[in-house]
């Protein structure tokens, strides 16, 4: 027994090594087994952020594909305390948005109408005159639409219209003035080179009632045109006006509350691109992109909620 159990065993090992040797070649063949490699690259980043005025003094995104930044510190009639810097950032955006293509920078204004509050502000037009210093009455090169705007505290839409006017003008000036300029960027103080987003939120100054919501339009509309402007109006070199885009940001029920929402009486302002809050999540903000706009539009861009910055979708 024990004699046939070694054979047994010889013959068992035998077969083994004989089917193994046999086998190597076809192992050779496959190639040696090579070591996980490291994990693939993340994609660029193709989403932005927006900052303003709340960002001073902290630190700013990074990695965003485009920024938008606020030039005003809260109010339509005050400056952003850190907009050079800030203006700084959004020109080291990647421009990799996706699926919509924006621009590096763009910048988004405060908007209002106090046409009704009492005593009346003191940036309320008494006249057409801008405060570049440059004429809107009849008969110029970019005259009110609503004719004169004459008294003090008077509250009509030749006023509102030449209100908005005033503001944007000045926003604009504020971005030729500004310091230090961006480095690397061709005439990075000139408007005609940046969209410009109107943000529209009930938490500022609104007029209420039939006639109020007819001189928020036209505050609105004065704003658009000032932004649109190519009349060669300048201030210390760079001419004033020339957006390509002029955009609106808000929501559905806060613009219907401040402009009446019907596509009949928004003229210019029918159509314009939208920029949409209200996310609270990424894919909700891609969802969003289907929403209808509120000015007649589909959406440009969605943002979502963010910490510590919001982010902001390039709608395809």
């Amino acid at each position: 027994m024990r004699r046939f159990a070694r054979s047994l065993v010889v013959s068992v090992l035998t077969a083994v090594v004989v089917l193994t040797a046999a086998a190597l070649p076809a192992l050779a063949k496959s190639g040696p087994t090579s070591k996980p490699g490291p994990s693939p690259k993340p994609g660029p980043i193709t989403t932005g952020n927006d900052i303003s005025w709340p960002q001073c003094g902290g630190s700013y995104p990074a990695g965003q594909a485009f920024g938008i930044v606020g030039v005003n510190g809260g109010l339509a009639n005050d400056q952003n305390p850190c907009f050079g810097s800030e203006l700084a950032w959004a020109w080291s955006s990647s421009g990799k948005s996706w699926p919509g293509t924006l621009p590096n920078a763009a910048l988004v204004v405060n908007t209002a109408d106090p046409g009704q509050v009492v005593p009346t502000v003191s940036d309320w037009p008494t006249d057409n005159t801008d405060p570049n210093g440059v004429s809107e009455a009849p008969g110029s090169t970019n005259a009110d639409p609503y004719q004169s705007c004459t008294g003090t505290g008077t509250d009509d839409q030749a006023c509102a219209w030449q209100y908005g006017w005033d503001r944007a003008i000045q926003d604009m000036m504020w971005l030729v003035s500004t310091t230090p300029l961006p480095t690397g960027v061709l005439k990075p103080n000139v408007p005609s080179i940046y969209p410009w987003w109107l943000d529209v939120e009930t938490n500022n100054s609104w007029e209420t009632g039939t006639t109020g919501l007819a001189n928020n339009v036209a505050d609105l509309q004065g704003m658009v045109a000032a932004f649109r402007s190519t009349s060669n109006e300048t201030y210390s070199g760079p001419p004033l006006g020339g957006a390509a885009t002029v955009g609106i940001y808000s929501t559905s029920s806060q613009w219907n509350q401040i402009t009446g929402g019907s596509a009949a009486t928004l003229g210019s302002l029918a159509g314009l691109p939208d920029w949409i809050p209200g996310a609270r999540t990424l894919s909700a903000a891609e969802s969003n992109c289907s929403l209808p706009g509120f000015t007649t539009s589909k959406p440009t861009i969605t943002q979502w909620f963010g910490k510590p910055y919001d982010g902001d979708y390039a709608c395809g």
